[in-house]
């Protein structure tokens, strides 16, 4: 990149070869293989970007607001450097309640936020999270310099001059990211207006729903009662006994495929998919109302509705998204004072072989049954996903997550699976994304990774370059097209 070492600077451009293998041999073909894909459109399938904001389509308030504040992988790197969230966490993601609540350290000037981001800087030397906000600045908003204490006004009145024009609107910015579809992620409870609105308008295809449940499945949750009466209130359907809860559950997927909807989406601390007894799964459903069920036993409840999730899937068509592993809120108090989402959920150990058994012996071989599993649990990829995935049909691996859609973790995922998976026993790359104008870099920086490996593969005359190609393509657009099929049967 060229930029002035302090100051802002006429210009800031990005090397073209960035990610790309240093290796002399490999970077040309690399560079090949990346021409294939450099112009394909964006499938995003997994994420968690406000539908509202592409439903009204208002202009972005500011910088701060849409960069910093909802991206915890930002977040969570200045708070290790001695910020407090409150510091980096504007007024905006909290409500009025909470900021006369005693929560006033929460930070309500966006300019402050920003300055606090470029005085931080030097702290994402090295993170895949410099790599996107590079091309986010650099390419989307044509900063001219790097973030830095003494540019920090300049880039900040840049920034939020391009936020005014109407190229820089949630709409515009989506054509020009180039994405043909995003799926965002909603409560089962969500009444799914906005996504109404978009299919009045006719976007109902290219932005569309994900069912997220989890709430619903955890009786050991404090709000647990709170989300069984506002599902009984959403479908018309007492859901305050097991069998009811059940019927609930299917007709808000039923609602969901209506809206455009492709998959669910599960995030709970383990994998296990054991499946109870009707008889037993009542009992604790029971319990559970009454307050009297113990941790072991919501355990049991949750990887019991896990199962009846892809009982579920193998009937409506929905394809079913697990990402267990991670502890969240791993600071209770901060969580309280700070609200989610900011960088304290923090990965555990994974174990799927076993825990997956039930519901892959059930449907792992139903034609109309699709299960994609991410993990943040690396060492799984070769002992036990690649080899599943390997035999599986309905199994698909999901890209790297999280703390792995890195350069070098990336790499180590295609290293550790193909072997045994293979390229096509994956479901491409999906974002995972919170921050909106992150999704071109993040699926750049994938395809540029995806191109070095497939060039070592070439070097090594273990494929052909037109093979290589073809795979970069397969990788990067048609594979999630194909690993998230419409219930509905349409494109």
């Amino acid at each position: 990149m060229t930029h002035a070492v302090s100051g802002v600077s006429d210009g800031w451009s990005l090397h073209p070869d960035r990610a790309l293998p240093a290796d002399p041999v490999m970077r040309p073909l690399a560079r090949r293989i990346l021409d294939a894909t450099q112009r394909l459109p964006i499938v995003s399938m997994h994420g968690h970007v406000d539908v509202d904001m592409l439903a009204d389509d208002t202009p972005f308030t500011d910088p701060s607001a849409l960069l910093i504040t909802p991206d915890h992988y930002l977040v969570r790197m200045l708070v290790s450097q001695s910020t407090s969230p409150g510091a980096v966490r504007d007024a905006g993601v909290r409500s009025a309640a909470d900021l006369g609540a005693g929560h006033g350290d929460v930070e309500q000037d966006p300019r402050v936020i920003w300055r606090r981001f470029c005085a931080g800087w030097p702290a994402f030397r090295g993170t895949p999270t410099r790599y996107w906000l590079e091309h986010v600045l650099a390419d989307v908003f044509e900063a001219p310099c790097p973030p830095s204490p003494e540019t920090a006004d300049a880039l900040y009145d840049h920034v939020a001059e391009r936020l005014t024009r109407p190229d820089y609107r949630p709409r515009a910015l989506f054509e020009r990211f180039g994405l043909e579809v995003m799926a965002t992620t909603d409560a089962a409870t969500s009444p799914l207006s906005s996504h109404a609105q978009l299919a009045a308008d006719g976007w109902g295809d290219r932005v569309i729903p994900t069912f997220r449940p989890d709430p619903l499945l955890e009786p050991g949750r404090p709000d647990w009662s709170r989300q069984l009466a506002a599902l009984s209130e959403t479908t018309g359907i007492d859901a305050h006994d097991y069998d009811g809860f059940l019927d609930a559950l299917r007709e808000r997927r039923r609602a969901f495929v209506a809206a455009g909807a492709r998959a669910t989406d599960h995030g709970h601390l383990s994998a296990d998919t054991t499946p109870l007894d009707p008889a037993d799964a009542r009992r604790l459903f029971d319990r559970a109302r009454a307050g009297e069920l113990g941790a072991p036993e919501a355990a049991a409840f949750t990887a019991n509705m896990l199962f009846r999730m892809g009982e579920m899937s193998a009937d409506d068509g929905l394809v079913m998204q697990l990402h267990p592993g991670v502890l969240r809120d791993h600071d209770r108090g901060v969580a309280a004072r700070h609200g989610h989402d900011l960088g304290y959920d923090i990965p555990v150990r994974a174990e799927f072989t076993r825990a997956l058994r039930p519901l892959l012996e059930a449907f792992g071989h139903h034609p109309r049954f699709h299960l994609i599993v991410f993990t943040v649990d690396e060492t799984t990829y070769s002992r036990e996903l690649a080899p599943l995935a390997g035999v599986y049909p309905a199994l698909r691996l999901g890209a790297p997550w999280w703390f792995l859609d890195s350069p070098d973790a990336m790499r180590r995922f295609r290293e550790a699976v193909v072997d045994t998976a293979g390229l096509r026993n994956t479901s491409g790359f999906v974002d995972d994304t919170r921050a909106f104008c992150s999704i071109p870099a993040r699926h750049d920086l994938a395809r540029r990774i995806d191109a070095g490996y497939l060039a070592r593969l070439v070097a090594e005359h273990r494929l052909d370059l037109d093979e290589a190609m073809e795979s970069a393509i397969d990788l990067a657009y048609r594979l999630p097209r194909e690993s998230y099929p419409s219930p509905r049967g349409d494109a």
